[in-house]
């Protein structure tokens, strides 16, 4: 069983959006007989002329198959069947550490990707600025594949505009000068470079497979609901060659999702399988949980309570809308345009007004250009290279811009992420379309705009004039020069197994601290380790309302001990095949914000790929939960650090 929030609270805001998904136009489900809409959430339940995914409304007793699992409808016949051994659901920074790893150790591997670019963070969520403990940059002691990935991105070449080229800056290592790191780059380097790793790799595993622009649509299981057999998906091909995606996700949502074609996308389903009367292994990568979502895995969604999790710092009361705030990064130039970009951003037009907008922004006494700059802080190029610490930045320089009192966005009206209850009631576990609110979305989308609208309006000189780059010149690679999609910080986070004494095992807040009492030693199954802060980017709601925030969490990295991940927390409950590569791995809502950074993502996304070839392996157990009663864990372990992961600090 999923938890979730059941507070009178908690029921007050369910039942008001809920109601708001009726408005919208998206069915209410959640009785027996009642009609459920499976068109996509975009298009009326009302339409004349029905395509194949807006077919009549099914049953709900009819979408739950006799296994327990959701049952698509529609389902079209796939026109690509993709054989695996391993398989990928996300292209994120740890989809393509469980790619590369799974692949590097001869599993056939597929991998889909709903995004253009391959990477995650470091790429199609604008995050492309490595942040990394102090302690870990001062040791470097991360894991060889990692640091190889580092230097394969500073070897990437990369684009400029011509106001901004100069013949000598040619890769990312001739333009890297930055201080939030060792290393900030261009976009879409991190995706020329995810994907140069992932064809390295598969010349050991040639039958591998992967792809971008393809959205994850469903599953199925087997008779009993506890083995995946089949992953559902559909891509989408632009038919103008010179396609450049909008940069508003809000907007192209629906269409990224829905199997349907339209004036811009042909559409090919695809279906995923294991070799045949083999098993596969698959691994949730997405930054959102989309399969632990669909599939209704045990998880948790936003903060939790003392109560719930007997953590010191925790908050006050559950509540499922509390995630931290997701990010739409974009970047400013030191550039005269002759004020087209501002213009531009003028035509704006919020929801919310500007006014309300602009309240949230400040640069919070960081100098902007001087010295250790708001503007040198993720500069992801830096013409002349001089020291980020100390100089200002010159004419041509470029910096990604992802700042808490600028363009996060933390308002909960309405959260980010859909409950089970949400889920449920917009019939999406027939016909999935991302789980994600479209309206939050826009908000999130106009507030980073505003952000960049007001930086440009009172922090640009004459001496220094700010250019926001969007559309050719953007090198996010969009229209609107936002990111393809949001920089997501925390997702659905699975329940595991019965582990260390929990009957649903979750990585706490005494586990990563060392001025704390409680901590469990996870070295007997640990598969990985990471370091970082805990550090929050928090929620609220608009008219004040309490959150149930664990706002007293945050903490220096000199409280934080090296953090070992056991296998266990990658292990979702309920289902034998599957295992968890990304930031939705067993871990609390505090926990979290210590995990979710570049290094702990890649490493957990690595250990999963490891684990799954592992796994393929015909004198391994069959299953990631026997590895230990099997007494398997001391030689999973060698393997890994064969593999190039690192298992101690």
């Amino acid at each position: 069983m999923v938890r979730r929030q059941n507070s009178v609270r908690g029921r007050w805001r369910k039942g008001l959006r809920l109601a708001l998904l009726a408005m919208l136009g998206v069915g209410l489900g959640a009785a027996t007989g009642m009609m459920v809409w499976m068109g996509d959430p975009a298009r009326s339940p009302n339409s004349q002329q029905a395509s194949p995914d807006e077919s009549a409304a099914v049953d709900v007793v009819e979408a739950i198959a006799p296994n327990g699992r959701p049952q698509l409808s529609p389902l079209p016949a796939p026109e690509e069947t993709w054989t695996c051994d391993v398989a990928v659901i996300g292209g994120s920074l740890g989809g393509v550490a469980a790619a590369a790893h799974a692949m590097q150790a001869g599993a056939t591997t597929c991998l889909i990707e709903l995004t253009p670019w391959l990477g995650g963070q470091i790429s199609a969520q604008g995050v492309s600025a490595i942040d990394e403990s102090l302690a870990m940059r001062r040791l470097e002691n991360y894991s060889p594949t990692w640091a190889n990935f580092k230097r394969l991105i500073a070897e990437q070449p990369i684009d400029l505009p011509d106001w901004a080229a100069q013949p000598d800056l040619t890769t990312v290592a001739d333009v890297n000068s930055c201080w939030v790191g060792k290393l900030c780059f261009p976009p879409r380097a991190g995706a020329i470079a995810s994907q140069a790793l992932l064809e390295t790799a598969a010349q050991q595993a040639p039958e591998s497979r992967w792809g971008t622009a393809i959205a994850f649509k469903g599953a199925t299981f087997d008779e009993s609901g506890q083995t995946l057999t089949a992953i559902h998906a559909v891509r989408r091909t632009p038919r103008n060659p010179n396609y450049l995606p909008a940069g508003r996700f809000s907007r192209e949502l629906a269409q990224w999702y829905s199997w349907s074609a339209d004036d811009t996308f042909t559409k090919t389903p695809l279906r995923l399988e294991p070799p045949p009367g083999q098993r596969m292994l698959v691994i949730d990568a997405t930054d959102t949980g989309e399969l632990v979502g669909w599939a209704g895995l045990p998880h948790r969604l936003g903060s939790e309570s003392r109560a719930t999790t007997q953590e010191v710092h925790a908050g006050d009361f559950d509540n499922p809308d509390c995630t931290q705030a997701f990010t739409y990064p974009f970047v400013v130039a030191l550039h005269n345009d002759g004020g087209t970009s501002l213009a531009t951003l003028r035509q704006v037009e919020p929801e919310y007004s500007r006014e309300e907008h602009r309240s949230r922004f400040d640069i919070s006494g960081i100098p902007l250009l001087a010295g250790r700059s708001f503007f040198n802080y993720r500069r992801i190029v830096s013409t002349t290279r001089n020291d980020p610490f100390a100089a200002t930045p010159a004419p041509g320089d470029m910096t990604a811009v992802n700042w808490n009192p600028g363009n996060d966005w933390s308002w909960m009206n309405p959260p980010l992420i859909l409950t089970e209850e949400e889920l449920d009631a917009s019939g999406q576990r027939q016909n999935w379309m991302g789980g994600l609110s479209a309206i939050a979305l826009r908000h999130g989308e106009d507030h980073a705009l505003l952000f960049a609208e007001w930086l440009l309006e009172n922090h640009a000189t004459p001496e220094f004039p700010f250019a926001y780059l969007a559309g050719a010149n953007s090198p996010m690679g969009t229209e609107s020069g936002l990111s393809l999609v949001p920089y997501i910080r925390e997702g659905r986070r699975i329940l595991a197994q019965p582990a260390y004494d929990q009957a649903e095992f979750m990585m706490l807040e005494p586990d990563i601290r060392n001025d704390m009492p409680g901590g469990r030693d996870f070295s007997p199954t640990k598969v990985t380790f990471t370091h970082y802060p805990v550090d929050f980017h928090g929620c609220k709601y608009r008219n004040g309302e309490p959150t149930g925030e664990a706002s007293s969490a945050p903490t220096l990295e000199a409280n934080i001990r090296p953090i070992e991940i056991p296998l266990e927390s990658l292990i979702p409950q309920g289902v034998d095949n599957v295992l968890v590569g990304g930031k939705g791995f067993a871990v609390s809502h505090i926990v979290n914000a210590a995990t979710r950074i570049h290094y702990g993502e890649w490493n957990v996304g690595a250990a999963a790929g490891a684990i799954a070839a592992y796994l393929t392996q015909p004198t391994t157990p069959n299953t990631p939960a026997e590895v230990i009663p099997s007494g398997s864990m001391p030689a999973l372990q060698t393997y890994l650090t064969e593999q190039g992961l690192r298992l101690d600090w």
